[in-house]
């Protein structure tokens, strides 16, 4: 049976979605993106900053499902251009500074209120 994950802590769903689904020990998380979640709006700054509440965002998530950043197995990043990576990779690096996980980093045309960075994971639920 699957678990649906919802915190006040991250931005509430914008859509027909689950901000995280816990099945057969493992959370999957939905996409986060920069939006601050007490005021729905995205965060000012550049992409360290957007990197920075994404990551907090799923933090946030994670932890409502029992879970934590340690336990995260896959993470798959969407940037809205490229050259913005070594940036994103130094802010994601604080959050994973030991055995991080597998990733997949893409760039894509466009991404949700056109924010610089998405990034969605899936963890292990103890």
């Amino acid at each position: 049976m699957n678990k649906v994950i919802s915190t006040g802590k991250a931005p509430a769903a914008i859509g027909p979605y689950s901000q995280g689904i816990v099945s057969n020990g493992f959370v999957f998380l939905a996409g986060q993106i920069p939006l601050d979640p007490s005021t729905a709006q995205v965060v000012e700054g550049g992409i360290a900053e957007q990197t920075e509440r994404v990551l907090e965002n799923v933090k946030a998530i994670l932890e409502a499902a029992g879970s934590s950043l340690e336990q995260v197995v896959k993470t798959t990043v969407f940037l809205k251009d490229m050259a913005a990576f070594a940036q994103m990779n130094q802010v994601y690096a604080r959050y994973f500074p030991q055995n991080a996980p597998a990733r997949s980093t893409v760039e894509a045309a466009r991404l949700p209120r056109d924010v610089q960075v998405e990034i969605e994971c899936i963890a292990a639920v103890e």
